[in-house]
């Protein structure tokens, strides 16, 4: 079976980068994570198993159910959610996590020091600001960890706006900057696509690197100029909706501990 997210991100991360170590922990974040549980779910309570080292205490996880499946060996209890709320709901337990342990390229131990620093990054709201382009023009300088980031990260967001365009921007007096402006976001889209391209430009790994987020409609007069200058991210598609009941799987109700 074909490597996964993590596992690529993690072979990358081998090499030492510091980069490639900041990709792999957004690719973490990013995942669903199947996590094996020590009893059934109690409503939206869940009580991982943990796996005890001379180092400290590990949750488990695994990136494909059958991963998990051939680590335990026999029917388990287990919970799915997305990374960055496992690592909210870890953060300040002295819990790490154990990923894919034994069955799989990408095993590792991350302590709970690294889950603790994961949710705080994840826990980084970009600013909002109110600036108006006086010209806009194709985008030039950025460094290609930022543009493989950005587009990484945008698919991660199905379905939550058409497309979005990269261009530099002039804004009054003579300020230059980038902006990456989605055409035809959901409304309630916007904090979601804003909070996704922080988290790429701060795992990009650059240094005091800004990037300005905007919204217009297809009918906007601007977005005609875009599509002529800008360098292009399709969003995908939504998928259709799935049943949310299980611990973990519902974003705006994550499991607690118990």
């Amino acid at each position: 079976m074909a490597d996964t997210a993590l596992d690529l991100a993690h072979a990358e991360m081998d090499s030492g980068s510091q980069t490639a170590r900041l990709r792999f922990y957004e690719r973490l974040a990013d995942a669903e994570l199947f996590v094996l549980l020590a009893a059934e779910p109690d409503g939206d309570r869940i009580a991982p198993e943990t796996f005890e080292t001379d180092d400290g205490s590990y949750v488990l996880g695994f990136d494909r159910e059958d991963r998990l499946a051939q680590f335990v060996g026999r029917t388990a209890p287990y919970a799915a959610l997305s990374g960055r709320a496992l690592a909210a709901m870890l953060a300040g337990q002295g819990l790490g996590l154990g990923l894919n342990l034994d069955v799989a390229p990408s095993s590792i131990l991350i302590p709970a020091s690294a889950v603790d620093w994961l949710n705080e990054t994840l826990g980084n709201r970009p600013a909002r600001i109110d600036a108006q382009p006086v010209s806009i023009a194709a985008p030039h300088g950025l460094p290609e960890a930022l543009l493989t980031s950005l587009d990484a990260k945008l698919a991660t967001m199905a379905g939550l706006a058409r497309m979005a365009y990269l261009v530099s921007v002039t804004y009054a007096p003579a300020r230059p900057g980038h902006l990456l402006a989605f055409i035809g976001a959901v409304p309630q889209a916007a904090s979601a696509l804003s909070q996704a391209v922080g988290e790429a430009l701060t795992f990009s790994g650059l240094e005091a690197g800004e990037l300005d987020v905007g919204f217009f409609d297809p009918s906007d007069p601007i977005a005609a100029k875009l599509a002529r200058v800008g360098l292009r991210f399709d969003l995908p598609e939504p998928e259709p909706a799935a049943q949310r009941s299980a611990p973990g799987m519902d974003p705006d109700r994550p499991p607690k501990l118990r």
